[in-house]
């Protein structure tokens, strides 16, 4: 196994770390819970660049990364949710978007001959956006600049989730002669 996947398996283990700190009843759980998921996105940039940079690019990699990258999108969401810190709309519309890149992602993978849809700037752009917005509401900045956050945030995976399903679609047809 290669720096990359073992970067990618820390951030699947900060996971449950970060859903521990996020329903306990310590102090300042929120930020401590928000440290974990920042320790989280930077593993994720880490393990790309490494993977990039010394050619470490694995096909367990192109799978366990967005898994990891969706499960901790997941437990963000549905923690931010659970204590009213975003309304339920945002974790639904993205969790549909996020499941249905999940069936898609396992449709090509298990019966396309391996194929993994490769990550683009689009969802680059809406990880981003998730970040900032999730950051914002971990640092408490003012309630309408989270707001507009997440509106963004949902607008980028949407439009991110088209371009994802145009590339899907151009993988099939390439399966498909």
């Amino acid at each position: 196994m290669n720096v990359p996947n073992i970067l990618t398996l820390i951030r699947i283990i900060l996971i449950p770390i970060y859903l521990m700190i996020f329903f306990s009843n310590m102090e300042n759980r929120i930020l401590y819970a928000g440290i974990i998921f920042i320790l989280a996105g930077i593993s994720d940039i880490l393990d790309g660049h490494i993977a990039r940079k010394h050619n470490l690019i694995t096909k367990l990699g192109s799978v366990l990364d967005p898994f990891a990258d969706k499960m901790m999108t997941f437990a963000v969401l549905i923690s931010f949710t659970k204590a009213e810190l975003i309304p339920s709309w945002i974790l639904k519309a993205l969790g549909v978007k996020e499941a249905i890149m999940i069936l898609g992602g396992a449709i090509l993978y298990l019966f396309k001959g391996n194929q993994v849809l490769p990550s683009n700037k689009y969802g680059k752009i809406a990880t981003a956006s998730f970040y900032a917005a999730a950051l914002s509401i971990i640092f408490h900045l003012p309630q309408g600049l989270s707001k507009g956050l997440f509106w963004g945030t949902v607008v980028l995976n949407v439009l991110a989730f088209f371009n994802y399903f145009m590339s899907y679609l151009t993988l099939r047809k390439k399966t498909h002669p």
